[in-house]
Parts: structure tokens; C-alpha cells; sequence
């Protein structure tokens, strides 16, 4: 785990006790600090903050701080090098502690003085407890190293009743008070969402709503719909240049077919065929709907066995059947490469800045370019990758699709766009020059790797976005402990990683298998919050502003795994974050069982009642 921010708040656990730290039992008058039992009817264990020191000159220090009394860590220099919690003094160097990551052992740390290099440990055990003592590093000894425990996150709702109406034997009726599947926020809870309405009964996975199921692209991760999309997916996207979101859906054997969207958060009924299938179309074949040239109109890019075909939209709103065979690279068949979806991740996005999208894939041997010119031609693919990095063989670093994310995207704000990977050891970047040439990657970040506990890319998701709505990106995690921001520098590299969030996390419940999460900008304040489709519904994380995220709140009691909260699966029910209203503010989309449907995003407009 790495290091926390100092709103969190945590548990030191001893790896070789599994016991936490905290005062005696009964405290003394010296303020010893031990590491003991906690029994179930009894108080729990101490919750500790780390607050950094701003004026620290070298390595990171913090001052260690009981949460509940406010006492401090402190290394009182005493003969038998016991160690105590204490009042706080200003620039104290025996108040100051270093957090050492233990190397390989993901989530385990020494906690070394700033003042003498000394480290805790345990002295010889106590019938009830363990004295902590300052000890000499030995990075053998199992009774040095501990674990960071964040405590469990503090979760608000504030329930709304409503008037439910009661049936009787003689027909007449009455009222009771139930609970509203709608939330009223509490002072500071926005943005909020309206209650759940099925708006549209198709593209759903009952059979009387068309029995829609994936047969195609696996899911990006978190379980987000990707880029690419296969038979079965459905996403949303304006068709029709009216700037209102339509459905799209792949359909076995018809193709592409959409609903227009009404602009109210509602879609027509009728299916309109939208692009014909190909003569012999395969379940590989990826899809995407995307403006590649620049020019505000859309069309579809197929990865298909003979590599990329772009079909343009006609003017009666539909795109060629087929399309245009542009370049015979990217494709699954072995006459474009045998490009497989679960090994070989592709882009189509901007590399240069000219406003053309091009196409960047990372094969076997390393990354492969196509750039698109001024023409709308996308120039061949030459005998050698652009980087012999990135690549699925050992030979270009060994990168596995399920445990080594990839990111094309600009890190240093000059318009290019550069190479971002998480492999076992933690962050490499290859940068991008004027030449559009990509340098030999570097190794930025000890963090977001396996070693560091970041197992899957589906488990752990990772993204690249601004948090603090500057031009830099920053790498945000759903990792194991919760939720861990890395600030980028804007140069290529990284700050050390912070845990921001003790939440949406695998110690907090979540699971890629059952739950979504997002990164959007519910507020429209212009930063990204933290949305997580959990078990009981929707919850949101707001962002303050300055890339920290508030305690997350539940914001409607629907899209949620458990029954209450609709059943909804993550390999049957995609939900989406999009603005299908035109207010500027994201509403949310799921195809559930019956069909399509929505919860407008409310913001300011609830009643607090």
C-alpha cells in the first residue's frame, strides 16, 4: 500500500504479530506504546494519521498522530529505547518517522526514525502485550516490519420516506410511509440523482427485451466499456449531429442499429438500421464509432480479420455496409498481423496533435504506428515497431493484457502523445519527440505494479486524467487499500503515490466481478469524481477541487449488485456515465434486464425538504 494522506485513517499492524499498535491496556503515566489483542467487547484498536512535514529537506517524513487523543509518535531517547506517544512539539526531530517500503513485499513498511535511522520493533513479549522499542535495521527480522491497515470508510445517506399506497379486500385504499428509492442529500452531498425509470424496453438481456448479451471485446477495466466494442455491446453515441446521445447496439446478424435519444432522457422506440454487417462478419471483429479526421463527422473503424476498414455516414444518417479496407495491419486473420484482443491492446487516438486520429498498437515485438495524413489515408505500417518495448514477448518486456495496463496519452502537455505502461515493478514511460519518435521507456514509479500488490488490470484498475483540472495527468488506482493518486509532474514523471481514499477498494468490499467504477465529472465543477456502482446502488466520491475526494455517499439506490438495488451484473448490464439531457451534467445509463434504463443527475435542483 503506499503511503496515505493524513485524512486517512489507519491501523499499524506488526507483521509478525498481527497485532496493532497502540497504548497499554491500562495506561501508564509514560505514554508506552505496545502491540496487544483487542477483545470483540472491548474498545478497538488505535486509528493513527500521517501528517507529512512540509519543511522536510530529504526523504518524506511524518509525524505520526493518534487520532482519537492527539498524542504523537515519539522517540523520547530514553536508555531502554522505548518508544511512547506523547504531545506534539513543532519540528521535533524525534516526532518525525520515515515510511520505508519493504522491498518485494507489497504492503509491508519499516517505520524509521528521522532523527537516528532506528526502526520499530518489538522488545521481548509481555504476558498481555508487547513493548515497541527503537531497534537497529535488520531487513531479516519479521518483528520490524508492519502493515498499514486503513479503517473501515465513513459512508452518508440521508433516506428520503414517501407515501406508499396500500390495497384492501373492500377496495378501498390507504397510505403508509416507505422508503423512497430517491435520497435526500445531506448539507454538503452533491450531486444526487433522480429515481431509476425504465425508459426504453429493448437492448436489455430478458428475452422480450432482444436477449442482448457480449459475444465480442472483453471489458476494458473495471468492467467499463472500452473503446472497442463486439457483437452484443451496446453504447451510447450522437448518430445524428443533433448533439443529443443515441443507443447503439451491435446486433448478431442485423449489424448496427440505434435509437435516437429525445434530448430529455428518453429514446425513440424504433430501431433504425445504422451499419450493415459484412458479407462474412466474425465475433473478433472490433467496432468503434469515432470522428478520426477531425472534421465533426463520424465513422465507423472495424478491426477486422483483413485489418482496418472505416465505413463514412451517408447523408440518410447510415454508414457503408463493409466499409473501406485503409490498412491491412491491426487485424486478427494472419494477413494483417494476427492482432489478438487479449494480447494486444490498440488505440486509435491523436499521437501528434494535428487533429487526426491514427491508429497505435502494441503487438509481440513492441508498439506498432499507422498515422493517418491530410488526405484521410493511413500510411503502412513499416518492417520494424516503433519501440521494441511494451510488447507481449519477453523479448519487449513480457507486457500481459491482464496484469499490465497501457495508456497512449500526453504527459507533458506538448500536444504528442506518449507511452504509459504498469508493469510488474511499477510505472514505465516512453516519451514521445517532435520527430513523433518514442524514446527507450524509463522507469518512473515504484507503484501500480504486481510487486507493489496491483495483481490484475481488471481487479486494480488504473487510469491516467487530471485530478485538479490542470494540464497534467495524474495516475489514479482502485487499488487493494482503497483508492491511490499519483500526481503527475507534467514532464513524464511522477509524484510517490498517496492513498486518498479509504474506499472502493478490494479491502472495502469491492470486486470487479459484481462492481463498476468510474471516474467523471458528475458536478461539472470540472473534475473528476470517483462513481462506483456497489452493491446497494450508486456511490459518489466528490472531488474537492484539489485532487483530494470526500467520503463517498450513496446517490441512488439503483444499478447496484444486490437485489434491492436492481441485480445488476457486470457481465450482462453495462451502465454508462453520458449527458443525455444537454444540461452539462452526466446522467446515468444502464441496460438492465427489461431494458434501457436512466437516473437524470440532479445536482442542486433536489429538494432538501
Amino acid at each position: 500500500m503506499p503511503l496515505p494522506t493524513q485524512e486517512l485513517k489507519l491501523e499499524i499492524v506488526n507483521a509478525a504479530t498481527g497485532k496493532p499498535l497502540g497504548p497499554k491496556a491500562v495506561p501508564g503515566a509514560d505514554g508506552a506504546l505496545v502491540v496487544r489483542d483487542h477483545p470483540d467487547d472491548g474498545p478497538g484498536p488505535v486509528q493513527w494519521q500521517f501528517t507529512p512535514v512540509q519543511d522536510a529537506q530529504d526523504d518524506q517524513a511524518y509525524v505520526i498522530r493518534n487520532a482519537a487523543g492527539g498524542k504523537v509518535l515519539d522517540n523520547p531517547a530514553a536508555t531502554d529505547r522505548g518508544v511512547r506517544q506523547w504531545d506534539a512539539a513543532v519540528n521535533k526531530k524525534g516526532q518525525q518517522w520515515r515510511v520505508v517500503p519493504v522491498e518485494g513485499e507489497a504492503g509491508l513498511y519499516f517505520i524509521e526514525g528521522a532523527a537516528d535511522g532506528a526502526v520499530l520493533d518489538l522488545a521481548d513479549p509481555g504476558k498481555e502485550d508487547t513493548r515497541i522499542v527503537l531497534g537497529e535495521y535488520d531487513d531479516s527480522a519479521e518483528s520490524q516490519r508492519w502493515r498499514l491497515v486503513p479503517a473501515e470508510p465513513e459512508r452518508t445517506s440521508d433516506l428520503v420516506l414517501r407515501w406508499s399506497p396500500l390495497s384492501h379486500w373492500n377496495s378501498r385504499r390507504s397510505w403508509r410511509l416507505a422508503r423512497s428509492a430517491a435520497l435526500r442529500p445531506a448539507p454538503d452531498a452533491t450531486p444526487s440523482f433522480s429515481n431509476v425509470l425504465l425508459v426504453l424496453e429493448r437492448y436489455g438481456s430478458d428475452k422480450d427485451a432482444g436477449e442482448w448479451k457480449s459475444q465480442g471485446a472483453a471489458r476494458s477495466p473495471g468492467g467499463q466499456p472500452g473503446r472497442w466494442a463486439g457483437l452484443g455491446e451496446r453504447l451510447l453515441a450522437d448518430t445524428t449531429g443533433t448533439g443529443r446521445k443515441d443507443i447503439v447496439g451491435l446486433k448478431p446478424g442485423k449489424g448496427a442499429v440505434a435509437s435516437s435519444g429525445r434530448g430529455d432522457g428518453t429514446f425513440h422506440d424504433e430501431e433504425r438500421p445504422l451499419h450493415q454487417p459484412a458479407p462474412s462478419p466474425s465475433p473478433a471483429d472490433l467496432w468503434s464509432l469515432v470522428d478520426t479526421t477531425g472534421d465533426g463527422s463520424l465513422r465507423v473503424v472495424v478491426l477486422a480479420a483483413d485489418g482496418v476498414r472505416v465505413s463514412p455516414q451517408d447523408a440518410g444518417g447510415t454508414f457503408t455496409a463493409g466499409g473501406e479496407l485503409v490498412l491491412k495491419a491491426f487485424g486478427h486473420g494472419k494477413q494483417a498481423g494476427g492482432w489478438l484482443a487479449d494480447k494486444h491492446p490498440r488505440f486509435v487516438v491523436d499521437t501528434t496533435g494535428d487533429g487526426r486520429l491514427d491508429i497505435v498498437g502494441c503487438h509481440d515485438d513492441g508498439v506498432w504506428v499507422s498515422l493517418q495524413d491530410e488526405e484521410g489515408k493511413f500510411t503502412p505500417i513499416g518492417e520494424e515497431p516503433a519501440l521494441r518495448a511494451f510488447g507481449h514477448s519477453d523479448e519487449a518486456g513480457g507486457w500481459l493484457a491482464d496484469k499490465h495496463p497501457r495508456f497512449v496519452v500526453d504527459t507533458t502537455g506538448d500536444g504528442r502523445l506518449d507511452i504509459v505502461g504498469c508493469h510488474d515493478d511499477g510505472v514505465w514511460v516512453s516519451l514521445q519527440d517532435e520527430e513523433g519518435s518514442f524514446a527507450e521507456p524509463l522507469y518512473v514509479l515504484d507503484d501500480f505494479g504486481t510487486e507493489q500488490g496491483w495483481g490484475s488490470a481488471d481487479r486494480q484498475p488504473r487510469f491516467l486524467i487530471g485530478t485538479t483540472g490542470g494540464e497534467a495527468l495524474d495516475i489514479v488506482g482502485f487499488g487493494p487499500q482503497g483508492v491511490v493518486v499519483s500526481r503527475g509532474r507534467g514532464d513524464g514523471t511522477f509524484e510517490p503515490s498517496k492513498l486518498v481514499l479509504n474506499d472502493f477498494g478490494q479491502t472495502q468490499g469491492w470486486t470487479s466481478d459484481r462492481h463498476i467504477r468510474f471516474l467523471a465529472d458528475v458536478t461539472g465543477d470540472g473534475t473528476p469524481d470517483i462513481v462506483g456502482f456497489g452493491n446497494e446502488g450508486v456511490w459518489v466520491s466528490h472531488n474537492d477541487g484539489d485532487g483530494r475526494f470526500e467520503q463517498a455517499q450513496l446517490v441512488c439506490r439503483g444499478f447496484g449488485y444486490d437485489e434491492d438495488a436492481g441485480g445488476w451484473r457486470v457481465d450482462r448490464h453495462p451502465r454508462f456515465l453520458a449527458d443525455i439531457t444537454g444540461d452539462g451534467r452526466v446522467d446515468i445509463v444502464g441496460f438492465g434486464g427489461p431494458g434501457v434504463h436512466v437516473a437524470r443527475n440532479l445536482f442542486r435542483r433536489f429538494s432538501t425538504r
